[in-house]
């Protein structure tokens, strides 16, 4: 179940993790894809050129989760429910930088392909590392809700149990618990980063600051 965790590291730190659930393999398919796919010739005879962004953990006004998150926490009277130890980190980048630097880099690959093409670059702001939690916490504590810290052994059981409700149950619906054996494993694996490729390829700068992105978060959670 347990993930290897990156602290605070880069695009050059390795990270040789075998996934095992549909979600991260095909994200790391796709990745391979689209960084060998650069300067294939196309049919105009041009080159593509390509590359690669990897948000680490995106929020922001429409974070699904977040709402999730909200709508759990009202069916339970106002409790939210956790148990990730204290010392979990993970990077988190607001969506309207995520957005800023996608423009960026496609401004980038048209102008200096030989720099950016066949690069992968994490996309970051100044966002605090903190756990999933913690971080979701910062917008929903507004509402008063109470936190409750469960034993990770339990955590753990109850992981278990959804993973085996969800096979048993997939041929009759679609039943997708926000807890399960995986989304345990990221929760409690740390994952910073610490880079400025970005700034040195293309110029990257967020262009919110953290200020703003928790004000404008905040704002949408609010209605």
């Amino acid at each position: 179940m347990f993930q290897e965790c990156l602290a605070v590291g880069n695009e050059d730190t390795p990270y040789e993790v075998k996934h095992t659930m549909a979600y991260p393999k095909s994200k790391a398919k796709a990745e391979k894809i689209v960084l060998e796919a650069n300067g294939t010739k196309v049919r105009n005879g041009e080159r593509l050129r390509t590359c690669s962004l990897r948000p680490t953990g995106i929020y922001g006004e429409g974070h699904e989760l977040i709402k999730d998150f909200y709508k759990l926490a009202v069916k339970r009277g106002g409790l939210i429910i956790g148990g990730v130890p204290d010392s979990t980190e993970h990077g988190r980048v607001y969506v309207g930088n995520v957005a800023w630097m996608h423009a960026l880099a496609a401004r980038a690959l048209r102008e200096h392909p030989e720099t950016v093409g066949g690069e992968a670059f994490f996309c970051y702001d100044d966002s605090p590392y903190k756990s999933y939690e913690d971080f979701n916490m910062l917008f929903l504590s507004t509402f008063k809700f109470r936190r409750v810290r469960m034993p990770m052994l339990l955590l753990w059981f109850l992981a278990m149990l959804n993973d085996m409700l969800r096979w048993i149950l997939t041929p009759f619906c679609n039943f997708a618990p926000l807890l399960n054996s995986y989304t345990l494993a990221v929760a409690i694996t740390s994952f910073t980063v610490s880079t400025d490729k970005a700034l040195r390829h293309f110029q990257y700068r967020p262009l919110y600051n953290w200020d703003q992105c928790r004000e404008r978060t905040q704002r949408w959670v609010n209605t």
